[in-house]
C-alpha cells in the first residue's frame, strides 16, 4: 500500500513537472505578429518612429504634443502588435509609447512607465493604459502610483485594483464576442473604477483583434474586419485622449 502511494505521488508529481513546463513554453512563446504590425514599424509624413529608448515610440511630427499615452502589450503578444493603433492614435497629435515587456508579460515590469515619463519631461499630461494583460497592469501602475497619470485606457480589460476615488478619466473598450466580457462590466468591475468611466462595446469584435497578432486561444470569430474593429477601438481612445487636451 506504501509503495503504491509513493507510486501514485511520483507519477503525480511527474504530470504536474510536465504540465507546468509546458504552461511555461507556451507563456515564453509570443503570438506570431501580422504584417501589418512591422509595416507600422516606421516613420511617415505625420509620426516620428522611433525604438532607440527600449520602447516604441511613436511622436507626431505637426506639433509638440500636450498628451502622451503609455500602452501595455497583452499577455504573450510583441509591441509591435499594437502599431498600427499607435500610428493612427499619433497622427492625431498625441505621442504613443509602447514598452515591450520581459517574457511579453506586463506584470514583470508594472513601473515601466515611470521611465518613459522620465525620458519625456516636455510632455505634462499622460495617460496610460493597455490590452488585456497589459491594461490590468497599466491599472495597477495607476494604484501605485496616484495623480502620476490623468487617464486610463482598458483594451478588453479591467481593474482588479479600487481606483474608485481617483480623478482618472476612464474608457473600458471591448468586443461583444468577448469571452471575459461579463468580467469587463460586472458590477465589482464598475465599482473598482470612478463613476464616470465610460464603456464602449465594440459590436462583433472579439480579443485578438485589438491586436495585429494571430493565435489567441479559445476567441470568437469576429464579425467585423480587423481594421474596423481597430478604428473603433482608435476612436474611443483617442475621445478620452481629446479630453484631457482640452482647456
Amino acid at each position: 500500500m506504501k509503495r503504491l502511494l509513493i507510486r501514485t505521488l511520483a507519477v503525480a508529481g511527474l504530470v504536474l513537472a510536465v504540465g507546468l513546463m509546458a504552461a511555461a513554453a507556451y507563456l515564453a512563446t509570443p503570438a506570431a505578429l501580422l504584417p501589418q504590425a512591422n509595416e507600422a514599424l516606421r516613420s511617415t509624413a505625420a509620426v516620428e518612429f522611433s525604438e532607440a529608448d527600449g520602447w516604441l515610440s511613436f511622436y507626431p511630427k505637426a506639433e509638440q504634443p500636450a498628451v502622451g499615452l503609455i500602452f501595455y502589450p497583452g499577455g504573450r503578444v510583441p509591441a509591435a502588435a499594437y502599431a498600427p493603433a499607435a500610428q493612427a492614435i499619433a497622427a492625431r497629435g498625441y505621442a504613443v509609447f509602447i514598452p515591450p515587456m520581459p517574457f511579453n508579460l506586463a506584470f514583470f515590469d508594472i513601473d515601466r512607465g515611470l521611465a518613459i515619463q522620465r525620458a519625456h519631461p516636455e510632455i505634462m499630461t499622460w495617460a496610460i493604459g493597455g490590452h488585456s494583460l497589459g491594461g490590468a497592469m497599466a491599472a495597477e501602475f495607476a494604484a501605485r502610483h496616484p495623480g502620476v497619470v490623468q487617464a486610463l485606457v482598458f483594451w478588453a480589460s479591467y481593474s482588479a485594483a479600487d481606483l474608485s476615488a481617483q480623478n482618472l478619466k476612464v474608457v473600458s473598450i471591448y468586443g461583444s464576442l468577448e469571452t471575459g466580457r461579463a468580467g469587463f462590466i460586472s458590477a465589482e468591475a464598475r465599482q473598482n473604477l470612478p463613476a464616470d468611466a465610460v464603456f464602449v462595446e465594440i459590436n462583433g469584435g472579439n480579443h485578438e483583434q485589438f491586436g495585429y497578432y494571430t493565435g489567441q486561444l479559445n476567441d470568437p470569430i469576429a464579425y467585423l474586419a480587423r481594421d474596423e474593429q481597430q478604428a473603433q477601438a482608435v476612436a474611443a481612445t483617442l475621445s478620452v485622449l481629446e479630453s484631457l487636451a482640452s482647456p
